[in-house]
């Protein structure tokens, strides 16, 4: 982190609409995956109203029309185009990136599980959470940075939360082959490595004009990635500021996040940080669900997880 935090005139009840605003992406190609639902279409949309061309990449072809469908209306801008991806199956991955072409301005890893209550692995034996919240975007990122350098100037953007302060990355057991499985335990991991990929995706990276970002978008309780859990309705109730210091928002609130470190001409340059509210995060101090850990910004961990997580796509 650097000497002194990032801020924004935006803030925790900004929308993803507003921190586009007077904003032109006209010419530039964005992909967002998870981009039919929850805060995904949000981020889609405000990319599109901007100008740019946005790809939904999507493990429901349908939905992701249907919700092309609504941003072109809602918008009066260029149909999306959709493309499939499963982000928790590598063969998917490799035949979207395989099946790219051009230059790519805008990445937002945005597709996620959270909290699945009993241990599950991908295809390739990972364990669920960080198959889909890590493994999947990371080679997306590797397939696509040919196409994120050809851009001069590209950006991506990993949509994170609050839960890694759950914990570490465990690197003497990733997948949950030895320890116990508690779905927390695994989702906090793989939100913190959302995290150290784009601190070292940007190290490595810079070089080609590419920066990368996370965010915490808050919690947003419509969403289906709240689908495991059962909280009380007053504790999710938009604009609560509660006790832990978790921002409670709506959709079009979720998103304005990822939009400002997607699109917003404030962010040129800025690389490997953790955002929150639409400003750089702080250190996250016990007790309160904010901020960020100092695992999370570790640069060694950054670049262990990287080494980690090469090694486990060469064994597949």
């Amino acid at each position: 982190m650097g000497e002194s935090l990032i801020t924004t005139p935006f803030g925790a009840t900004s929308t993803a609409a507003e921190v586009v605003a007077g904003v032109d992406l006209t010419g530039r190609r964005a992909v967002v995956t998870g981009g039919s639902s929850g805060i995904g279409v949000e981020t889609a949309r405000s990319l599109a109203a901007a100008g740019a061309e946005v790809t939904l990449a999507v493990r429901d072809t349908d939905a992701g029309h249907r919700t092309a469908a609504d941003i072109a209306a809602s918008t009066g801008r260029a149909h999306p185009l959709v493309r499939r991806l499963d982000i928790a199956d590598q063969a998917s991955v490799r035949a979207f990136t395989d099946g790219w072409s051009g230059a790519l301005h805008v990445l937002v890893n945005n597709a996620g599980v959270m909290a699945v209550p009993d241990l599950r692995r991908s295809a390739e034996g990972w364990e669920l959470q960080f198959a889909t919240n890590h493994m999947g975007h990371f080679a997306l990122a590797l397939g696509l940075h040919r196409a994120l350098a050809e851009a001069g100037s590209a950006r991506i953007v990993a949509v994170s939360s609050v839960g890694h302060i759950d914990g570490p990355v465990d690197f003497e057991d990733l997948n949950f082959e030895r320890r116990p499985y508690n779905e927390w335990a695994a989702y906090g991991q793989s939100k913190t490595a959302n995290i150290l990929f784009a601190v070292e995706a940007f190290r490595r990276w810079a070089d080609d004009g590419i920066t990368a970002n996370a965010l915490n978008p808050g919690r947003i309780p419509s969403t289906r990635l709240m689908r495991h859990m059962e909280p009380s309705p007053q504790a999710l109730a938009p604009g609560n500021a509660n006790s832990t210091g978790v921002s409670v928002k709506t959709v079009e609130q979720g998103a304005a996040t990822s939009v400002l470190l997607a699109a917003s001409p404030l962010l040129d340059g800025v690389g490997g940080r953790y955002f929150e509210d639409c400003n750089e995060a702080g250190p996250h101090q016990p007790g309160i669900r904010r901020g960020v850990a100092d695992y999370a910004l570790d640069a060694d961990n950054a670049a262990r997880l990287w080494r980690a997580s090469l090694d486990l796509l060469a064994a597949v």
